[in-house]
């Protein structure tokens, strides 16, 4: 891999000048490096022909520690008698092109994320990197429920993008049990991380919520305080006056840390 910055905001008054850190992946092998230290892949230029990875609040599960939470258990026991199976499927072998797939995606993007968030253009170009190596697929007897793109080595996986039938959104939290069950999936199979995505502003609690083993990457590590991030999170859309470390009560004790 390798890694660049480019510069973003510049603060003389408080001497902060903010450089976005990127990775450009060379090698699928990199995949298990680029998310352990905090990277994750960015698809919101699709004229870049290459894939780049961003750096930011990302949130893994740490599948030694993880086991069922009550709120795990109780949407379980909503979804079981819908008798839903769950396959894997490697990307190679999936009709991506599936006007039913497709159809499917669209109409989950139209009515959940939103043209502005996530084109069609944008679902293809997202199909086509290299990173999303298998697709979950979950039905019951007569339909689909949902598909979820993920990242998938013999070491993690990444929930990347989840498109699920709304229809038993609210009545069975079909969203939060297909996230649960590719958890579980992962560590029933020897993997070590199952990486959720970002963790930033009030929207990101339900993941933090949920589950067991969390673990989130603070800038410097992974860091277990889940107190600290809910904090984070709960903040991300108040004004700041400076980075975080500029306005530590207590500076000093947090680099004799490092």
């Amino acid at each position: 891999m390798k890694i660049f910055l480019s510069e973003n905001t510049v603060d003389y008054t408080t001497y902060t000048f903010n450089y976005a850190l990127y990775a450009l992946k060379e090698s699928q092998d990199e995949l298990s490096e680029l998310y352990n230290r905090g990277f994750l892949p960015y698809t919101g230029h699709l004229g870049l022909n290459r894939e780049v990875y961003y750096f930011g609040r990302s949130l893994r599960v740490n599948l030694e520690k993880f086991d069922d939470t009550s709120e795990n258990r109780r949407v379980n026991r909503l979804v079981e008698p819908l008798e839903i199976t769950m396959n894997l499927i490697p990307k190679q072998e999936f009709d991506t092109r599936n006007p039913e797939f497709m159809a499917f995606c669209e109409g989950y993007i139209n009515e959940r994320i939103g043209e502005d968030n996530m084109s069609m253009e944008r679902w293809n170009y997202i199909l086509a990197q290299e990173t999303g190596t298998h697709l979950f697929e979950f039905r019951k007897a007569d339909r689909v429920m949902g598909y979820v793109l993920a990242a998938v080595n013999e070491d993690m996986v990444h929930y990347w993008f989840a498109f699920f039938d709304t229809e038993y959104m609210r009545t069975h939290s079909l969203g939060k049990w297909m996230m649960w069950k590719v958890i579980r999936w992962a560590k029933e199979n020897g993997r070590r991380h199952a990486y959720l995505g970002t963790a930033y502003k009030p929207a990101a609690l339900y993941k933090i919520r949920d589950h067991k083993g969390l673990e989130f990457w603070d800038g410097t590590g992974w860091n277990e305080d889940v107190k600290i991030l809910k904090e984070w999170c709960q903040t991300d859309l108040e004004p700041k006056t400076a980075d975080r470390f500029k306005t530590m009560d207590k500076p000093n004790e947090y680099l004799d840390a490092l």
